[in-house]
């Protein structure tokens, strides 16, 4: 239950939920409340096998072109901590993304929605990090998985009652919770750098 919490919460700050709220209704502003329904299930969808695909294939990548895992751990430290900077002092992600506008359906569901907001870099990352198959058994994987899948079940969930989530907490509120979202992703990432560190070192 411990490491289902630590994965769950590690992949709520990274996916950000509540900062996806305000780019759904902006790019889908145009399209009736059963398109956004389609669109929100897409989104969702696509970024689940987006997200899979790098739990199940991100090592052996890694792995066939001669990267270890902690030099990957240390670049996506970096990474997410520069992500995370520009979660807390730059553009918050709603006023970034929701420029990225797209006038399909289907392409508003894969972009900006799946990508670059539900799968972001960071949930990429996360996705190779948390599933390392010499650190964490399969059932420790697995419940990564669960975790990662019932945090997507809530980004599903958000943006279906996107408006009404909108109406209460504003602009505002959205960027506010994204630029704690922010804070918490930083630390994160240090951990990830400082852990790639020592792992590097002793090997």
């Amino acid at each position: 239950m411990e490491n289902f919490l630590a994965a769950f919460i590690f992949f709520f700050a990274v996916i950000d939920p509540i900062g996806t709220v305000p780019v759904f209704i902006a790019v889908t502003r145009s399209f009736e409340e059963s398109i956004k329904r389609k669109i929100a299930l897409k989104a969702t969808l696509f970024s689940a096998i987006i997200l899979l695909f790098f739990v199940v294939a991100g090592e052996f990548i890694l792995t066939a072109i001669g990267i270890s895992l902690s030099a990957f751990q240390i670049a996506g430290g970096i990474v997410l901590f520069l992500f995370a900077l520009t979660m807390i002092f730059g553009e918050s992600k709603p006023e970034e993304e929701c420029a990225m506008v797209e006038t399909s359906s289907t392409d508003t569901a894969i972009f900006p929605l799946a990508i670059p907001s539900i799968a972001s870099p960071g949930a990429m990352l996360a996705a190779v990090l948390l599933t390392e198959n010499s650190k964490y058994n399969f059932l420790e994987q697995s419940i990564t998985v669960a975790a990662m899948l019932s945090v997507l079940v809530v980004v599903l969930v958000f943006l279906f009652a996107g408006s009404a989530i909108h109406r209460l907490i504003g602009d505002s509120g959205a960027s506010l919770i994204s630029r704690v979202m922010g804070l918490i992703l930083a630390s994160i990432a240090v951990s990830s750098v400082l852990e790639g560190v020592k792992t590097y070192f002793a090997l």
